[in-house]
C-alpha cells in the first residue's frame, strides 16, 4: 500500500472517493470532505473515540454523528473492583448543534452534549484536552501527541469508503472521578488511544480491532491492528510503532477467540506478529434502535508474544496493556 506524504482530499463534495487518497500516512494528512444527510445517501459516519488505560482504570469516550443518529459514550471500568459505570445516550435525527465532529485537518474540536452527558475533545498545547461529564463520572485529561500515527483509507467502492486514523501510544495525564472518588492519571503505565473515523459505510459491517502500549526492555511500543472490515480491499490498519516511528504492514491477519468464554485468550497471527491477549476484564454492549443495531465484545488485558519490523528486528510484546474486540454493526 502506498504511503501518502502530502495533504489530500478524501472525496469530492458529491461523495465520490478520491483515488489519490487511498493509502496510508504517518500523520493526519486526509481532509475528510464527506457529504451529509440526503446528499450523502444517509450513509456518512463521523466519530472521535478515545480509549484510555491506566493501572486503576479503563475509559472509553465517544462522540459520533451517524447521519440519522448521534451517540455519546462515556464508560469507566475500575480495575480493582471490576465495577463498570457508563452513560451512553443515543439520539435519532440529531442536529449538528447536539454533536459537532468536524471535517477538517487538526487541530480540531469535537463536541457533544445531550442525554445527560457532555464530551469535548480539543487539540491544543501539543496534544488533546479531553473533558467529559455525566451524572456519576467526570474526566479532565490531556493526551500528549509525540510520535507517528496511522492514517488509512479503506475503499470498498467509489461511493463507500472509510478514513480511519489510529494514534495508539499517547502519554496521558489528569484526573477521573467516579461516584465522588477521584483517580489521578499519569506515568509510564497510562496511555491514550485515538480512533478517528470519517466515511460513507455499507449498512452492515463486522470488524476486529486490537491495540497495545507500553515499554518493553527500554523500548516504547504501540501495537495497532484490525481485520475483517478491510478484507477484499488493498488497505490494512496494521502497524507497530517503535519509539514513535510507524511501521505499516500489508496483508490480513488471523484471529482466534471464543466469544462464549469471557476469560479465554485472544490470539492474533500473521507474517509479522504472533501475539496473545489474556483478559483481565471483558465488556459487552448492545444497541437496538430501529435502524441501528450494534454488538461489541471488548476484552481488556495484557499482551504476550512478538512482532517484527520490516527489517527483521524482533520485539517482545510481553507486558503491553491494551484491548481487542469484535464489533458487529448494522447502521
Amino acid at each position: 500500500m502506498d504511503e501518502i506524504t502530502a495533504p489530500v482530499d478524501l472525496g469530492s463534495p458529491a461523495g465520490a472517493l478520491n483515488p489519490a487518497a487511498v493509502g496510508f500516512a504517518r500523520s493526519a494528512l486526509h481532509r475528510p470532505v464527506v457529504p451529509s444527510g440526503a446528499a450523502g445517501g444517509w450513509r456518512t459516519k463521523r466519530w472521535e473515540y478515545w480509549g484510555i488505560v491506566t493501572p486503576d482504570l479503563v475509559l472509553g469516550m465517544t462522540i459520533a454523528h451517524l447521519d440519522y443518529a448521534s451517540t455519546l459514550q462515556f464508560y469507566v471500568l475500575e480495575r480493582a473492583s471490576g465495577k463498570e459505570t457508563s452513560a451512553e445516550p443515543l439520539k435519532l435525527l440529531p442536529s449538528f448543534a447536539d454533536v459537532s465532529v468536524p471535517d477538517a485537518l487538526p487541530p480540531l474540536t469535537a463536541f457533544g452534549s445531550f442525554g445527560g452527558a457532555t464530551l469535548r475533545f480539543h487539540d491544543a498545547d501539543g496534544g488533546t484536552h479531553l473533558h467529559a461529564s455525566s451524572a456519576r463520572i467526570s474526566a479532565d485529561l490531556f493526551a500528549a501527541a509525540d510520535g507517528d500515527v496511522l492514517g488509512v483509507v479503506v475503499p470498498w467502492s467509489e461511493r463507500r469508503y472509510q478514513y480511519t486514523l489510529k494514534d495508539v501510544a499517547r502519554r496521558v495525564c489528569g484526573s477521573v472521578t467516579v461516584d465522588g472518588r477521584e483517580y489521578t492519571v499519569g506515568g509510564e503505565d497510562s496511555f491514550a488511544v485515538l480512533d478517528r473515523g470519517r466515511g460513507r459505510w455499507p449498512y452492515s459491517r463486522r470488524w476486529n480491532w486490537g491495540v497495545g502500549s507500553g515499554t518493553v526492555d527500554g523500548t516504547r511500543l504501540g501495537l495497532q491492528f484490525g481485520g475483517k472490515w478491510t478484507a477484499g480491499t488493498p488497505a490494512t490498519e496494521n502497524a507497530l510503532i517503535v519509539d514513535g516511528r510507524l511501521h505499516h504492514y500489508d496483508g490480513e491477519l488471523e484471529f482466534e477467540y471464543d466469544l462464549t468464554d469471557p476469560a479465554s485468550t485472544w490470539r492474533v497471527r500473521g507474517p509479522w506478529i504472533d501475539a496473545v491477549l489474556t483478559p483481565f476484564h471483558r465488556r459487552t454492549s448492545a444497541t437496538n434502535a430501529v435502524v441501528i443495531k450494534a454488538q461489541v465484545w471488548q476484552a481488556f488485558g495484557t499482551w504476550a508474544g512478538t512482532a517484527r519490523t520490516p527489517d527483521g528486528t524482533e520485539y517482545s510484546l510481553d507486558g503491553l496493556t491494551g484491548w481487542i474486540e469484535e464489533a458487529r454493526n448494522r447502521w
